[in-house]
């Protein structure tokens, strides 16, 4: 089964930059490369929110609250998805995830990301 690997979170001030990165493994290259990435978050008693997303074309979204303070990419050969978080604030505070559209993937167990004032 496919198996989300997350990695790159940590505790950054306020303004501070990080970079997420997720491996997909138990997945062809191909079937990677068709599928819509994304990146999700879960704050503390929060629900899971989508981030940004990144098809198989390249078209990326980013959800308001991040615009343009990321960028997400994608390296097929590698079945890797980055997400370079810049000007960070706060309430971006959560754990990070990477999976297909609509969650199609089994879970990984996230990174997370510490953002202090």
């Amino acid at each position: 089964h496919v198996q989300l690997v997350e990695s790159g979170g940590g505790l950054v001030h306020a303004g501070g930059s990080l970079r997420l990165s997720c491996v997909a493994s138990g997945i062809s290259r191909i079937t990677f490369s068709v599928s819509t990435m994304c990146w999700y978050r879960q704050a503390p008693g929060k629900q899971r929110e989508l981030v940004a997303s990144i098809s198989r074309r390249l078209s990326t979204n980013d959800a308001d609250f991040v615009k343009c303070r990321i960028t997400i990419t994608r390296d097929n050969a590698k079945n890797t998805v980055v997400l370079q978080m810049n000007s960070l604030k706060p309430e971006d505070t959560a754990d990070y995830y990477c999976n297909a559209l609509e969650g199609l993937f089994s879970w990984g167990q996230g990174t997370q990301v510490t953002v202090s004032s």
